[in-house]
């Protein structure tokens, strides 16, 4: 679990006026609402309406968002925050901060715990590091397809899992994903031995770098915000992620090389902090998570049309050589570690279970 340090709301009061009075005009959702960061679990309230017509609630949630605002992810917000402000009445809505404005997913995990920002979208792999069960559903190959794992998530299975954060002071709403992730460097990767000794940027989680490992390379845990100049410098030797965010962060400029191994579809956990979520009322909590369950299928719809553009602009416009790879060794070598992930726990043997049943 992350340490609390009572000094991080501080710091980010300073570092979101700063951020505000240079880049408001960027947040998506309610961007003209909220004044300056919140103390404990107070949201922002708010009673101007929004420069780009967004619905603008009395109490505005901030989300904090590593992305840039065209993402699907953050696109989905927008919508759920209108969809909350028409069941709430106007009490609620929601304001993205993209492009690490409140900080990168790391900190904004931070943040909602200790309540300074109400919501984020943060990696699996984060939430992870507060539960180690969390692994199973960010496993990789554990999905036979993005219409498989699309229905894990809207199936119910879990939310026992979900339920687990809250003595860390945080809820989990939903899980999204962006599609498989792949591998990518200055050369094509085909083979485990294509890998050996190239040091590979994963999520910083033991579970990612023991995945990149497994795969014939070598686990690189890094922030997302460094992968551009690691790869430039020679720090790193490629890195692995979907064709949205290697597209949107343009990092075929250091690594054209995108390599289908799609040996993974991490989930994002749409996060809440579990006091104010519970400082709502019955009816306004269940009109919240009505909407982040229905926001599932707006996120997957968004991030497939999104796929097929940027797979299209990636081979004819911005030069990336695409590769077609037999993902058959990579998945051998993957084996036991699966085995091992999916029996650590009893809930990590009910959840892989689950997954296995919505094939």
């Amino acid at each position: 679990m992350f340490s609390k340090k009572s000094a991080l709301a501080t710091l980010l009061a300073g570092a979101m006026a700063l951020s505000l009075a240079a880049c408001g005009s960027n947040a998506a959702g309610s961007a003209a609402a909220s004044s300056g960061a919140a103390s404990g679990s107070a949201a922002a309230a708010s009673s101007a309406p929004s420069a780009d017509g967004a619905k603008v609630g009395k109490t505005v949630l901030k989300c904090s968002f590593n992305q840039s605002v065209d993402n699907p992810e953050a696109q989905t917000m927008v919508e759920l925050s209108d969809k909350l402000y028409d069941a709430t009445e106007g009490r609620y809505s929601i304001e993205v901060y993209p492009n690490e404005q409140l900080g990168a997913q790391k900190e904004s995990l931070e943040l909602v715990e200790n309540g300074a920002v109400e919501m984020a979208i943060v990696a699996n792999s984060l939430v992870e590091n507060v539960n180690p069960d969390f692994a199973i559903i960010g496993c990789p190959y554990v999905y036979d397809s993005v219409e498989h794992q699309q229905k894990v998530f809207q199936s119910g299975a879990l939310d026992d899992l979900y339920a687990t954060t809250e003595s860390a002071g945080f809820s989990v709403l939903a899980a999204y994903s962006l599609g498989p992730r792949c591998v990518y460097a200055k050369k094509p990767v085909t083979s485990p031995a294509d890998l050996a000794g190239m040091k590979i940027r994963v999520m910083q989680s033991d579970t990612m770098v023991q995945m990149m490992n497994n795969m014939g390379g070598v686990g690189t845990p890094m922030g997302q915000g460094d992968v551009y100049s690691a790869i430039q410098a020679g720090t790193l030797d490629g890195a692995e992620n979907n064709i949205i965010t290697y597209t949107d962060l343009k990092q075929y400029e250091v690594a054209p090389y995108f390599s289908e191994t799609n040996h993974l579809m991490i989930p994002d956990e749409l996060i809440i902090n579990t006091n104010l979520l519970k400082g709502m009322s019955e009816e306004d909590q269940k009109a919240l998570k009505d909407a982040a369950t229905e926001s599932v299928n707006t996120m997957f719809t968004l991030a497939a049309q999104l796929r097929d553009e940027y797979y299209a602009k990636c081979q004819n416009e911005l030069g990336v050589t695409i590769t077609q790879v037999d993902i058959t060794p990579f998945q051998d070598n993957l084996k036991d570690f699966i085995q091992e992930v999916a029996n650590r726990s009893d809930m990590t043997k009910t959840i892989y279970a689950a997954i296995q049943e919505q094939r």
